[in-house]
């Protein structure tokens, strides 16, 4: 994968605004849905929303800088971070994090001071054996596309091991949520540890999330804001019919309730749609009109100007 931040086309030190208005204009210009014939695009579409991914984490931004990790997210270190610990791909392309294997330090003692058998030990009566430790957890990284985020449609995951789940989602869910799989983790002499799911939501080409709401630019013909119009309108949950109220201005903002995120107290978000005037290109008659059109009012009356 290339630099990050060449991918999105903006500066080292671009904030998120611009690098949010950077990923849009290329997630919509790539799109898989508009290039179905072209690989490049696909490919480059993955590309982009890796680095939109990467940039807006500060903690993995300031790594990446810093030359700690490369551009997909792994350490560049060749054992990893902090001593024992490392990653590791496991068989579905996630990143296993295998954390440090703890030694058994009751074996140590006993080896030392001669327990086990009929040996004294400095510690008396009250000395007693560590109980076996579990398997290391094992952390691995879901990518969920947003509209089965926010919907809660299950997600499979491959395991370790290669076998596969079927995750339920839970309400609430947002970027950096972790579920915690008892059991599903590596095999110790106390029982396996656990897996320990992080999950990313990857960004959406149109919609942006606000809260439990998801918010849209929709753009309208100037005939649909003038007249008014019912029109087909994208949701996460599928398409659905909206009314454009007769002069409607650009900015103006119609909800869709229940089409957002599920709340974590079960109560679902709605879709905040604001509607987008599209004016179209080289129109002669739109021309010719407005060209004799002299309206009373001043839009920016409200501005004292």
């Amino acid at each position: 994968m290339i630099d990050p931040y060449q991918a999105l086309g903006v500066a080292k030190g671009a904030n998120d605004k611009e690098i949010k208005s950077a990923y849009r204009k290329l997630a919509k210009e790539l799109h898989p849905d508009k290039n179905k014939d072209n690989p490049k695009a696909t490919e480059r579409f993955s590309d982009v929303t890796k680095a939109y991914d990467l940039l807006l984490d500060k903690d993995k931004r300031a790594q990446f800088d810093r030359g700690e990790i490369d551009a997909e997210g792994n350490p560049t270190a060749p054992f990893g971070f902090g001593g024992g610990g490392g990653y590791q791909r496991g068989p579905a392309g996630q990143r296993h994090d295998f954390g440090n294997a703890g030694a058994d330090f009751g074996d140590i003692f006993e080896g030392l001071f001669g327990g086990g058998g009929g040996g004294g030990s400095p510690f008396g009566n009250r000395q007693r054996s560590a109980p076996p430790a579990k398997g290391a957890n094992v952390a691995y990284r879901l990518k969920v596309e947003f509209s089965a985020a926010a919907t809660l449609q299950k997600q499979r995951i491959t395991l370790e091991d290669g076998k596969t789940i079927d995750l339920s989602l839970p309400k609430g869910v947002e970027e950096g949520t972790q579920m915690r799989l008892s059991g599903k983790g590596r095999p110790g002499p106390g029982g396996n540890g656990d897996a320990i799911v992080t999950i990313h939501i990857n960004p959406h080409p149109f919609y942006e999330r606000d809260g439990d709401n998801i918010s849209l630019e929709l753009p309208i013909s100037l005939k649909e804001a003038v007249e008014g119009a019912k029109i087909k309108v994208p949701t996460v949950d599928g398409p659905v019919m909206l009314s454009i109220p007769a002069g409607s201005d650009s900015g103006k903002t119609l909800r869709l309730k229940n089409k957002g995120f599920h709340g974590k107290s079960g109560v679902r978000g709605n879709q905040l749609v604001t509607l987008m005037i599209v004016l179209p290109e080289k129109d002669e008659k739109l021309a010719e009109f407005v060209k004799d059109w002299n309206p009373k009012d001043n839009p920016r009356a409200s501005m004292g100007v």
